[in-house]
């Protein structure tokens, strides 16, 4: 797909604020922590993956005195940027995950789906409404040498008797009309989601359950104090018998952390409902979320009331890992969304733009997590979901429960969590490097996949950078 940008958005008033928290929250809010407090389990950030840690460690313990420390609010960050994919794979992809632990595929997919699974039980338990519906997920292939690398995929999956299912040009194009598919491969499983209505409801449900929550509750400090570590914020401090650290993109508290992440910005347009008559000229009866099969990519679903969302292509890293709202909005990248919108469905190219946003993806050398504990093991931590934690969030927050607690679990046995990604190189190789890749991937997507010698370095030595 050629970008092309045009003055399409120039025309609108676009609100810069995600759609998703562009909605009421149920959640009063939370008043930030002042004072000295002790606590069995801090837990800080309040996304994901803190909440479901704060939630299920709650479960498990149901008399344990847990604390979620919020440096903003509730969902406002990634949680609350995202576009409401939530996959079953814990790997970043089948793809991804059968270079890396080949060995332990077959596992790793099917923990994936029983994560899955049980948000979704989860989700039924809490009576949290969410709009969270399994209606699977298509990569689609808008070139000839995308569809032969999803037939090869399917091939693959098949052969370990994993599900997937192939749809041809026509079988794709019955479900949903555009004129640049040429096939797709189905994964049933994926799911999609309100994030941050999702996000609030786990947040009613701990308040709730009594977990203590602070927003506007920045923690500056992490000290080791022997029995326990001392949680410090800018107006008060927790000793804490156990912390799970979830800062996705945010600076890691720990400075042995902060080589393995960088913060790369992604961009997201949402349209104004589409009416029957519009619905009708792309299909789309059966609302899977949409992802295309380039390595720059987009991806894109219907919302609860058939807005369009279209997002991903472009993924910018800042130098010295910067990060700060002045990088939320960038027209630029809008602009070309906006053409590339028109190129996928050009019989929706009279709809309007409502929401314009960005925000930044907490990205490692592999694209998924990975865990580690500090503090003689009273602190554990998950990082580098890469864009896909919406589902393996939990996942993730139950890993550092099992770490936290020195459990063996089928979790802590696999070696995606026993290992960890390589680092990022500092700046000003970083930069330059991310710049490099970035390029590559550009020109590998015009030329028919083809990866050239510093792709395949990098592949040869398990790094990469994934828009």
């Amino acid at each position: 797909m050629q970008p092309s940008i045009n003055g399409y958005l120039k025309t609108q008033n676009l609100c810069h604020t995600p759609f998703w928290l562009d909605q009421a929250s149920p959640v009063p809010p939370c008043g930030p922590l002042v004072g000295e407090h002790a606590a069995d389990l801090v837990v800080i950030g309040a996304g994901f993956t803190g909440l479901w840690a704060a939630i299920e460690a709650h479960i498990e313990s149901p008399t344990s005195r847990i604390m979620l420390l919020e440096a903003d609010r509730i969902s406002s960050g990634a949680t609350g940027r995202n576009g409401g994919f939530m996959s079953s794979s814990l790997t970043h992809g089948f793809s991804n995950g059968i270079s890396r632990w080949p060995d332990q595929i077959i596992e790793l997919e099917r923990l994936g789906i029983k994560n899955l699974d049980e948000i979704a039980n989860r989700i039924t338990e809490f009576g949290i409404s969410c709009d969270f519906t399994r209606s699977g997920e298509i990569d689609v292939a808008v070139e000839d040498y995308q569809y032969e690398e999803l037939l090869a995929v399917h091939n693959q999956k098949r052969a370990l008797g994993l599900d997937s299912t192939v749809l041809d040009q026509r079988d794709l194009s019955a479900s949903i009309k555009s004129p640049i598919y040429k096939g797709g491969l189905l994964d049933p499983h994926n799911a999609l989601v309100n994030p941050s209505q999702l996000a609030y409801g786990l947040a009613v449900v701990g308040l709730d359950r009594g977990i203590l929550i602070h927003e506007k509750s920045k923690v500056i400090e992490l000290s080791d104090c022997g029995s326990h570590v001392r949680v410090s914020t800018g107006h008060g401090q927790v000793d804490a018998r156990n912390v799970i650290m979830a800062t996705n993109a945010s600076p890691p508290l720990l400075k042995r952390l902060h080589n393995y992440v960088v913060p790369v910005y992604d961009y997201v347009l949402v349209t104004e409902p589409l009416s029957v008559e519009q619905l009708e000229l792309v299909g789309w009866r059966d609302r899977q979320g949409l992802a295309d099969a380039g390595n720059q990519f987009h991806y894109y679903r219907l919302t609860a009331d058939n807005r369009v969302l279209f997002g991903g292509f472009d993924a910018k890293y800042h130098r010295g890992n910067g990060m700060g709202p002045e990088f939320d909005v960038d027209m630029e990248s809008f602009a070309l969304l906006a053409d590339h919108f028109i190129q996928t469905f050009p019989q929706l190219a009279d709809v309007e733009f409502t929401h314009a946003w960005g925000g930044a993806i907490d990205t490692c050398s592999r694209f998924s997590a990975f865990w580690g504990t500090a503090h003689g093991g009273k602190t554990a931590y998950v990082l580098g979901y890469t864009g896909l934690g919406v589902g393996a969030s939990r996942f993730g927050a139950l890993t550092c429960l099992d770490l936290l607690a020195q459990r063996d679990t089928e979790r802590t046995r696999l070696q995606m969590v026993k290992s960890k990604p390589l680092p990022f190189p500092p700046e000003p190789l970083r930069g330059i490097g991310i710049d490099w890749t970035t390029k590559s991937l550009q020109q590998a997507d015009r030329n028919g996949g083809k990866r050239n010698l510093w792709l395949k370095t990098l592949d040869a030595f398990g790094l990469g950078f994934d828009s």
